[in-house]
């Protein structure tokens, strides 16, 4: 019957695009009813940036073969703004604002809100820009700085900018990976809310949990081909078979086991830290927090979005974030007084960041330079000279550790997957041999199989003896793979866990009966 015939929005057929040496699309299928939230799922590599970007015109047409069909009608997009007047916005896991700019002047650039005389209407851009802002959950004021922003709520500014363009299709990739539990269920529940408005959504992340809950349909990418679409009517659907699909195999355990043996040493310790914000200096982002990290122990950081756990991070290394710093940081039982990022280096301290192509990376240098780059004096000579194929070897064997999906280490780190991107970050760590790593969200944008690996070498280095500290968003995460979690907010420890008494329920209530009050670390366990 005529009624039983499925809304077609978007149709994308034997879709092929290659890139000199790989074939990053093979004959790639892809089919979108209007109205539905489809996900869009597969491991680093896969190709689902690459068919979304040719999706938006970002590859144009004539760079790819295979047909795009966007409401009923064939469409040869030669850029951006040609899928945007279409009705389709991209939300990029790259972020597209510039920091200098406000969040409404990023949020209109290019679509500017003019008078009659051809000007731009300042009161209706900062409005429209605001109300825009409403819809996402966001509470600041447009007429911020977006340098002044945390990493979580720009992501939620790139929403807020695609859906002032009036889209009817939107593509959201890895649209949750900068953002915790809570703040990642009230976009999905967004998400929800569009779909009422009519509006269908493209989501591609690697949180299954997330898929489940409010995916429609889901389709299934592997080394650049269509594995699969499957549908989700009852949004239960078995995570194990979006995983069997994904990687090609049973993946039985997310967390790989470890016989714990923690030293009674102490390898870190911070007391009464407290960091001011750069710019603000009158605002207090960490106020005197104190922890502590054993050899071979891996120790968890919880909070939501603005707890200041990665302000915390940085501060402590090399004092590369904040002003007004005090308190004192040992390592191995020394007070150290580090006043930048080499010395700490020196002292083996690594902090991993949570954004890597900003402050991670150089993205036109090669992944061999990219992973040498923290410790260069290991591969050059007496005289600073470096030793390029000692370089390259160093690079090869830790890219094969990793399992980088690339044509070799001397392809630049920008033409990688957001994925890839992350295990070279890693790789450059690791190279370095620290005895202390910090990992701010470590997984971030990383396939279910590419986390295990991560979280096998996260298991090494404290069987080495070695320190580990994580910062992450997902709790599943930190319990099943620390040994002891602290929870921040607003700037104040509010709680100490074991793993034995960790659960989502008791972190939770931490965060939300602390009142922005001090709460010495281990009072919450004692409470329990």
């Amino acid at each position: 019957m005529e009624d039983d015939v499925a809304d077609i929005i978007l149709e994308m057929k034997s879709i092929v695009k290659e890139y000199p040496g790989v074939r990053a699309l093979n004959n790639v299928n892809f089919e979108v009813e209007r109205g539905e939230i489809h996900a869009l799922v597969g491991e680093n590599g896969a190709g689902k940036s690459t068919l979304m970007k040719v999706l938006s015109g970002t590859i144009p047409s004539g760079q790819y073969s295979g047909e795009v069909i966007y409401n009923g009608k064939t469409s040869h997009f030669s850029g951006i703004r040609d899928s945007e007047r279409a009705g389709i916005a991209v939300v990029h896991q790259e972020l597209a604002l510039i920091p200098e700019l406000t969040i409404a002047e990023n949020m209109f650039m290019g679509n500017e809100r003019r008078t009659r005389f051809g000007t731009i209407d300042w009161n209706r851009t900062y409005k429209e820009a605001d109300d825009a802002m409403k819809r996402v959950g966001l509470k600041e004021s447009s007429s911020v700085l977006v340098r002044d922003i945390g990493t979580g709520k720009q992501q939620l500014v790139e929403i807020a900018k695609a859906l002032a363009k009036n889209c009817r299709l939107l593509v959201l990739d890895e649209p949750t990976s900068s953002l915790n539990e809570e703040d990642s269920k009230m976009l999905l529940d967004m998400l929800l809310s569009f779909k009422k408005e009519g509006i269908t959504s493209i989501i591609i992340t690697h949180k299954l949990n997330e898929v489940a809950y409010c995916a429609d349909k889901i389709t299934v990418l592997r080394d650049g081909q269509t594995i699969e679409t499957m549908s989700n009517p009852e949004h239960d659907i078995d995570e194990e078979r979006i995983i069997r699909g994904m990687v090609g195999r049973e993946l039985t355990d997310r967390y790989p086991k470890r016989e714990r043996r923690i030293s009674g040493e102490i390898a870190f310790e911070a007391r009464d830290w407290t960091v001011y914000h750069p710019v603000y200096t009158d605002k207090c982002v960490d106020h005197k927090i104190s922890f502590r990290v054993h050899k071979g122990e891996i120790v968890g950081f919880s909070g939501l979005q603005g707890a200041g756990r990665t302000e915390l991070a940085m501060s402590l290394f090399g004092r590369s974030y904040g002003s007004r710093i005090s308190g004192q940081e040992f390592i191995g039982g020394k007070e150290v007084h580090l006043r930048n990022e080499r010395e700490a280096i020196a002292h083996g301290l690594a902090y991993a960041t949570e954004d890597r192509k900003t402050n991670g990376l150089i993205l036109d240098e090669t992944i061999a330079r990219n992973t040498t780059l923290a410790r260069m004096e290991k591969i050059a000579d007496r005289r600073g000279i470096v030793n390029v194929p000692m370089e390259n070897r160093e690079a090869e064997k830790y890219a094969k550790a990793m399992r980088t999906k690339t044509i070799g280490v001397q392809q630049h780190a920008g033409n990688l997957s957001g994925g890839n991107q992350q295990k070279v970050l890693l790789s450059k760590w690791m190279f370095a041999e620290p005895e202390i790593l910090i990992l701010d969200e470590p997984t971030r944008g990383i396939d279910v199989g590419a986390k295990y690996e991560i979280y096998q070498i996260m298991n090494e280095m404290a069987s080495q003896n070695k320190a580990v500290i994580m910062i992450s968003s997902e709790l599943p995460e930190l319990l099943g793979m620390c040994d002891r979690i602290y929870v921040m907010n607003e700037g104040r420890m509010v709680g100490e866990f074991t793993a034995e008494k960790a659960t989502q329920e008791k972190i939770m209530s931490a965060i939300l009966r602390s009142d922005g009050s001090a709460c010495t670390a281990g009072e919450e366990e004692k409470a329990e």
